[in-house]
């Protein structure tokens, strides 16, 4: 890593403008740069122009042992190596004036070098009379060095080398900042790619298309509050035209949810085959969760599970823990199911589930969906809750599509821009 300052800029050579003209320049222009082996650059071009030197080493101790260091930079160098990605092609060496330079710890001036021809680092020093060595401290060490060289005895007047040393580090700690911005980045970016593909394998897991029934129409409207989440709804396919109804929501948020997820799915599909009651349906998942996935952990899932006949147009159904579906009659009244009196899937696998049967009528309408609707937040903290949610399940609606789009509206705009804090699903079924 160079570290080099002018010494012109610090002498009477220029003014007070030219001085402060250059040092805003040169800032501006290195604050413009994302890449630090390019700020290195820069600026060891930019010290060139106020403080003539003949030759630059940069070295380094950074996970070495006494007495190896690395060459990290050399202005004899045809090419620069980029330390930060290429250091196996550095050289490490070991002793020699470089050696005892940076393991002493100290900033040195050599007004009159001298360097014998069998130093490790000799080819670095050839022709070079005087030297100034600026140590770049890091953890209370001088894990690097910036080691200037001239051809002329005496360059390096004494009292400025503690400026020189001040700055040189100031700019040695904004380059290993710039490094693990860069380095937070690339991780974060990393992060980004991974959350994104489990978000992808998660959305596959439901429901490419919902089922065509006779007289049931669906809408839904499904959104995660990161990139993945633990919400779930899902459709069976059962016999005499019959069709299992799941909805189930996991405990917290992101990737760690939308694993439980789909192993909640997974074993769901595995129980329904072949098809089941309900309430053997729940009891199943429940148990296999508890002993195998969740037990002691604090994790669960809600879930709802209805079968739908549609020859007598009922819903049988069990609930664990999960909000009770709103059911808008045709004639307008609101008449949700009963509150589920059982726990949630994965706390206790001797769990049992209650089972129930509801007729439904041409134009009634059910609303499944999570709670992360109905704790929706306006900007004051207000919940949107059930009855803002009835009040809306009111507005006319000739679909399930319109339904959905009546819900969603509604929410957002009682949100008034707050970003949802949990998952939201809304499936609404239409009776016809």
């Amino acid at each position: 890593m160079n570290a080099m300052v002018g010494q012109s800029l610090l002498g009477p050579l220029l003014s007070r403008e030219a001085q402060m003209r250059f040092i805003v320049d040169t800032m501006r222009e290195m604050s413009l740069i994302s890449d630090p082996q390019e700020l290195v650059g820069t600026y060891r071009e930019r010290m060139r122009q106020v403080m003539p030197f003949d030759c630059a080493i940069s070295i380094s101790r950074r996970g070495l042992e006494a007495p190896q260091y690395r060459i990290t930079r050399s202005t004899i160098w045809d090419e620069d190596v980029n330390p930060w990605k290429q250091q196996e092609q550095l050289p490490v060496l070991e002793t020699g004036l470089l050696g005892r330079l940076i393991y002493q710890d100290q900033p040195t001036i050599i007004a009159d070098l001298e360097v014998p021809d069998d130093d490790p680092a000799a080819v670095h020093f050839a022709g070079m009379k005087s030297l100034m060595a600026i140590p770049l401290y890091e953890e209370g060490y001088a894990l690097n060095m910036v080691v200037i060289l001239s051809r002329a005895l005496d360059s390096f007047p004494i009292e400025r080398l503690a400026v020189h040393v001040w700055m040189g580090n100031l700019f040695g700690r904004a380059t290993h900042t710039l490094i693990l911005s860069n380095q937070v980045k690339e991780a974060y970016e990393a992060v980004e790619r991974e959350l994104s593909a489990v978000a992808d394998i998660q959305r596959s897991l439901l429901p490419a298309e919902l089922p065509v029934i006779d007289n049931l129409e669906f809408a839904v409207h499904y959104q995660t509050s990161r990139h993945s989440g633990g919400d779930y709804y899902d459709f069976f396919k059962m016999p005499d035209d019959q069709w299992g109804i799941l909805i189930a929501d996991v405990s917290g948020h992101g990737t760690p949810a939308a694993v439980l997820m789909a192993i909640t799915h997974s074993i769901a599909h595995v129980v329904c085959d072949p098809p089941v009651a309900p309430c053997r349906m729940l009891e199943a998942i429940n148990s296999r969760l508890a002993k195998t996935y969740t037990g002691g952990s604090g994790s669960f899932v809600s879930a709802f599970y209805g079968v739908y006949d549609p020859r007598l147009r009922s819903l049988t159904w069990a609930n664990a823990g999960h909000p009770p579906p709103r059911l808008r009659r045709a004639d307008g009244r609101i008449e949700p199911l009963p509150l589920a009196q059982s726990l949630p899937l994965g706390i206790d696998d001797d769990e049992r589930f209650e089972e129930r049967t509801t007729l439904l009528s041409p134009g009634d309408v059910l609303l499944f969906y999570t709670d992360g609707l109905t704790e929706a937040r306006d900007p004051s903290g207000a919940m949107y809750d059930e009855a803002r949610l009835d009040q809306t399940l009111l507005k006319d609606a000739t679909s399930a599509a319109g339904v959905v789009a009546n819900v969603i509206d509604g929410v957002e705009k009682f949100a008034a821009g707050r970003p949802l804090a949990d998952d939201c699903t809304v499936l609404a079924a239409r009776v016809k």
